[in-house]
């Protein structure tokens, strides 16, 4: 039989863990909540589990694809407070036009030729969690190589946007 630590351990070798997931993974093997407690601090103590290196973790593989408000939300949801996360989602905001304009591109490549296909790229941006004004400026052809002469947009009298 697996100790609890072994078991804590088992699952950072796989990957980053927040302590609220190690929490609710050990739970089921644990006689005590008090003993969960235990092998967590003496884990944090010797540096296997960080919130810091987990934060950067979930940054570093959903970047590519999501923006920062889904993220912040992954991250909500796997019990990291806004305090841990502050500095490093301030540093995505910088690149959300980049990164939105590159996940528009692998999904649709050209711009929309009418108002509902606008509006289907539109929601197709905001649900990976970009903000609506990212949105509207890659839509506009802002973020790429392209001048905006040559990256035709519906008019906002056409869109309600």
């Amino acid at each position: 039989m697996i100790s609890l630590k072994g078991r804590a351990l088992k699952y950072l070798a796989a990957r980053e863990h927040s302590r609220s997931e190690l929490v609710r993974k050990l739970a089921p093997h644990a006689e005590d909540p008090d003993e969960i407690e235990q092998v967590l601090e003496e884990l944090q103590r010797r540096g296997f589990l960080s919130e810091e290196r987990f934060v950067a973790s979930v940054i570093h593989r959903r970047a590519a694809g999501h923006g920062t408000a889904r993220i912040r939300q992954e991250l909500n949801l796997k019990g990291i407070t806004a305090e841990q996360m502050r500095d490093s989602l301030a540093s995505l905001q910088s690149s959300e036009l980049t990164r939105a304009h590159a996940v528009w591109a692998r999904r649709f490549g050209q711009p929309a030729q009418d108002p509902r296909e606008q509006a289907r790229q539109m929601r197709f941006l905001m649900a990976r969690g970009f903000a609506g004004d990212v949105v509207r400026r890659v839509l506009k052809g802002e973020g790429n190589d392209l001048s905006d002469e040559s990256f035709p947009t519906l008019g906002d009298e056409n869109t309600g946007v």
